[in-house]
C-alpha cells in the first residue's frame, strides 16, 4: 500500500511539472512536430503589439488554424525582433483575433497566440 501511495505521488509530481513548462509542441499537417517556446513576457509583448499597431485581420475562405497551410495569397509578415529570439525564424498572420506563427518554408501554422 505504501509503494502504491509513493508511486501515485511521484506520478502527480511528474505530471504537474509537465503542465508548468512554457514550451508548446505542436504537430503540423505533415506529421512533423515543431517546438515553439514563447516565454510569458514575450506573449505580453505580442498582445501589446497587436493592440498598439491596430492589426487588421486577414480574411480567407478557410479558417486559419494550427497545422493548416496558409494560402499563397495571404502575406506572411516578419516577426518583430522584440517578440523573442526563438520566434525570429517564423512569420505571422493575424487572423480571427489571434496571431498565428507560420513556418515560412512550408507556410504551415505552427503556433496560435491568443
Amino acid at each position: 500500500m505504501k509503494k502504491l501511495f509513493l508511486l501515485s505521488a511521484a506520478m502527480m509530481l511528474i505530471s504537474t511539472g509537465a503542465f508548468a513548462q512554457s514550451t508548446v509542441v505542436t504537430t503540423t499537417g505533415t506529421g512533423h512536430a515543431a517546438a515553439v517556446q514563447i516565454e510569458p513576457q514575450y506573449r505580453t509583448r505580442i498582445k501589446s503589439y497587436v493592440t498598439e499597431n491596430h492589426l487588421r485581420p486577414v480574411t480567407t475562405k478557410e479558417k486559419i488554424i494550427v497545422g493548416a497551410t496558409v494560402p499563397s495569397e495571404v502575406e506572411l509578415v516578419a516577426v518583430p525582433s522584440d517578440w523573442g529570439p526563438s520566434l525570429s525564424k517564423y512569420r505571422y498572420v493575424y487572423s480571427g483575433e489571434r496571431v498565428m506563427l507560420v513556418d515560412p518554408g512550408t507556410r504551415t501554422v505552427v503556433q496560435e497566440v491568443d
